[in-house]
């Protein structure tokens, strides 16, 4: 059998599976209890698994850093990009000049300035923990009547958020199945990731954030192939293999929603976020760019992020930064 029918061959037996993992996948309930989580950090905590960060982890990262090589993962910010909530009413991204120099003869001091407009969730960024919420709560039984306010709610915004210094691992999942990207509204399994893992000889650590790569990102940025509805993603299993078995601090993908779209949830929309963001404390990173990660085969890293301070914030934009550590430290 040639190179081509092998191929073939591998990706035929992989949307065979896709097919049965859909109609087999287990029960939401078995997995999510739709009850808001209480965080094991006090009653004053905002930032949930964020605080599995302390001074001697993020020393011990940038002391692993094995290369000045940077991987930078943000995505550009441009109008007419990509746009997840376009269809939910949300802004898409504008920037217009305010003050624009003259173009006389060019002498003299000439003065430029930019506007801009735009969802705090669109390009490369975090999601905060006040983003999602169960029965009228955010994470740690924060009540809406208690902590929302005109202008967004006083607790977990992206202001209450540190600076982010952590020991990274990209799963490549489509890299391990032999595929360019995964199959549309194909949800990632737990034996997925663990595949992966096992191919690549990486290990996953208390406190790391886990980076998946669907190869979504090999449509960007084509609005008309890169949307929300029907991209592949994490599974609610998959989810919850990272966060209780793992101790995955901070999840985040190449996709605009990390987990699966459509939902199998007719009573909620994005259940991988409710999970995560107001049960488990577990912020997410959205539309990362993993490709060249992916392409020098860098699976291990230090992962630096930093939020704005956006006071009540659902989410912050990013420009996360990857850089190679030794293996197997």
């Amino acid at each position: 059998m040639n190179s081509t029918k092998k191929g073939l061959h591998r990706l035929n037996r992989f949307l065979a599976a896709c097919a049965v993992a859909l109609l087999i996948a287990p029960a939401h309930a078995q997995i999510a209890k739709n009850v808001v989580g209480q965080s094991p950090w006090g009653p004053g905590d905002e930032i949930g698994a964020l605080n599995m960060m302390s001074e001697a982890s993020r020393l011990d990262a940038l002391s692993r850093a094995a290369s000045g090589k940077v991987y930078d993962l943000g995505v550009d910010l441009f109008v007419g990009m990509p746009t997840c909530c376009g269809p939910f009413g949300d802004p898409s991204y504008q920037i217009w000049m305010t003050h624009a120099p003259a173009r006389g003869n060019g002498k003299g001091l000439s003065y430029s300035g930019d506007g801009l407009s735009m969802y705090s969730h669109a390009g490369t960024h975090i999601d905060t923990l006040n983003h999602f919420g169960l029965n009228g709560q955010i994470w740690n039984r924060v009540r809406a009547e208690d902590a929302l306010g005109v202008r967004g709610w006083t607790k977990s915004g992206a202001d209450k958020y540190p600076p982010i210094v952590s020991r990274g691992v990209l799963i490549d999942v489509a890299g391990a199945k032999g595929v360019a990207r995964l199959p549309a509204s194909y949800a990632i399994t737990a034996a997925d990731l663990r595949e992966a893992l096992e191919k690549q000889r990486t290990t996953l650590r208390p406190g790391d954030v886990v980076l998946l790569r669907t190869g979504l990102m090999t449509l960007w940025p084509d609005p008309a192939k890169y949307r929300l509805m029907d991209q592949a993603g994490l599974s609610l299993e998959a989810a919850q293999w990272l966060v209780d078995g793992q101790k995955a601090m901070l999840i985040g993908a190449d996709n605009f929603g990390v987990e699966s779209f459509p939902s199998k949830d007719a009573a909620n929309f994005a259940p991988l976020h409710s999970y995560l963001l107001a049960e488990k404390g577990v912020s997410l990173l959205e539309l990362v760019w993993l490709e060249d990660l992916a392409k020098d085969r860098v699976y291990e890293f230090l992962f630096i992020a930093s939020p704005l301070k956006l006071r009540g914030a659902t989410a912050s934009p990013l420009r996360p930064i990857a850089i190679p550590i030794r293996p197997g430290t």
